[in-house]
């Protein structure tokens, strides 16, 4: 458990650093080590930090949310949510995480060689859905919703992914109780990883002010790809260790 703690929390950390930042990224750089430590705290651990984080992102620009597209957002949300609760309970860890890998990695590649990516009530409803069964299935849901947003300015991106990622880890954690996925120990721990995520969201202060001069779009591609790299390596060496 103490290693779960150390290593865990300076993978919170990082995460709220980068999330702070770009506005997402938490789930994508914490999830696979938490996974790696011990699956059976996932993804329940980590959407406890989930549905915390966004507060503080909120507390200071809320006032830039775009409230119609987070409408839609949720709307995709809802549906993909139960889905991914289904495929938690059908599904292994290791297909789940190289499922989410691969799709992260191939929106980076389509969205990479676009302008970009038609920001309108389909694409964010699409987005939604997907980020549903991604982040309740494995607590990874930023990459399709940032990826929409990728061209938007900075406040607006960090401010509506927040409230999007608040309301969605609420739901993943009701669905998660419902299907019996959510143990009380991963409620404590994911309690306990809170301390590191707000270090990690106030070193993020300055990282913010360097990124909103037309950065932002190119740190959020790249973070997506890492993530998505880290997250199959993650899936390869557990099922290595499981073999053996």
């Amino acid at each position: 458990m103490a290693l779960v703690l150390v290593l865990g929390g300076l993978a919170v950390f990082v995460g709220a650093v980068v999330q702070g930042s770009v506005g997402f990224g938490l789930g994508l750089v914490a999830a696979p080590v938490l996974t790696l430590l011990d699956p059976d705290l996932m993804p329940g651990a980590i959407q406890v930090v989930n549905a915390t984080l966004p507060l503080f992102t909120l507390a200071v620009e809320w006032r830039r949310v775009d409230w119609r597209g987070l409408g839609f957002a949720v709307l995709g949300r809802v549906p993909g949510s139960v889905l991914g609760a289904l495929v938690i309970v059908y599904v292994s860890v290791y297909s789940r995480g190289l499922l989410v890998a691969v799709m992260v990695l191939v929106a980076v590649a389509l969205t990479a060689r676009a302008v970009s990516v038609p920001r309108n009530g389909a694409t964010i409803t699409s987005a939604g859905f997907v980020s549903g069964v991604t982040g309740t299935a494995t607590g990874i849901g930023g990459p399709p919703i940032a990826l929409v947003y990728q061209t938007a300015k900075g406040p607006q991106i960090r401010a509506t992914l927040a409230m999007f990622f608040f309301l969605s880890a609420v739901q993943s954690l009701v669905i998660l109780a419902i299907v019996g996925e959510l143990p009380g120990r991963a409620l404590s721990t994911g309690a306990t990883l809170i301390v590191p995520m707000l270090l990690g969201f106030l070193v993020s202060g300055p990282l913010r002010r360097y990124l909103d001069g037309g950065k932002v779009r190119t740190a959020v591609l790249v973070v997506a790809a890492v993530s998505a790299v880290g997250l199959i390596a993650q899936n390869v060496i557990t099922q290595v260790l499981s073999a053996h």
